[in-house]
């Protein structure tokens, strides 16, 4: 509780301070590597997905912003042996509220660096195990079930990228501090990083 009430409050105060900034729009999408950690997970395979949605970013400073959006992300992990295929595919949508500096390196172009607390929440997805011929089965991967997890996550994330004009190229990685496991014999915490390209209006 005291985790969400400060992600609150920093998106709060951020969203505030930005009000009076200059505001920029675009669309934003790439794709994700994805996994889960926690001191009790072993064999956990690295899980391809995607994230797309609108950027936001909010300038109060010639060389400063609030980066911002609301995204549609996968997170998860794959298991595969020769026994079976097992993959768990978490859909979210997250809010990033990040601190960018940028650099200048010639007209047009700047380097930037971002971090900051991101706020998540689960909007569908599948635990899904593929067992050959004896055929597969699937559930849903949010509940209140002891192999589902709890809708809820946020972190801590870190970036860098470039601007070209409009258009830009941005490398992150996220690591979740919520613990979104039911059993609690079992912490299970997201990690995530993406590499993401694009356009600012």
């Amino acid at each position: 509780m005291k985790k969400l009430k400060f992600t609150l409050l920093v998106l709060m105060i951020a969203i505030a301070g930005a009000a009076s900034a200059q505001v920029s729009l675009g669309i934003k999408g790439g794709v994700n590597m994805s996994n889960f950690y926690g001191d009790e997970l072993t064999n956990n395979n690295p899980k391809v997905g995607f994230n797309a949605g609108i950027a936001a970013d909010f300038g109060f400073h010639p060389d400063m912003s609030i980066q911002s959006g609301l995204f549609f992300t996968t997170k998860g992990f794959k298991f595969d042996s020769d026994v079976l295929d097992y993959s768990e595919n978490l859909m979210y949508l997250q809010i990033p509220v990040h601190l960018a500096y940028k650099v200048t390196v010639t007209p047009g172009t700047r380097i930037f660096f971002h971090g900051g607390p991101y706020a998540a929440y689960g909007v569908g997805g599948k635990i899904k195990v593929d067992l050959g011929v004896l055929g597969d089965a699937s559930e849903d991967v949010f509940g209140d079930g002891v192999g589902q997890y709890k809708s809820f996550d946020a972190g801590l994330g870190i970036g860098v990228g470039a601007e070209f004009g409009p258009f830009l190229v941005d490398l992150g990685w996220d690591m979740g501090l919520v613990d979104i496991s039911n059993d609690s014999d079992v912490k299970v915490k997201n990690q995530n990083a993406y590499l993401s390209v694009g356009y600012m209006f």
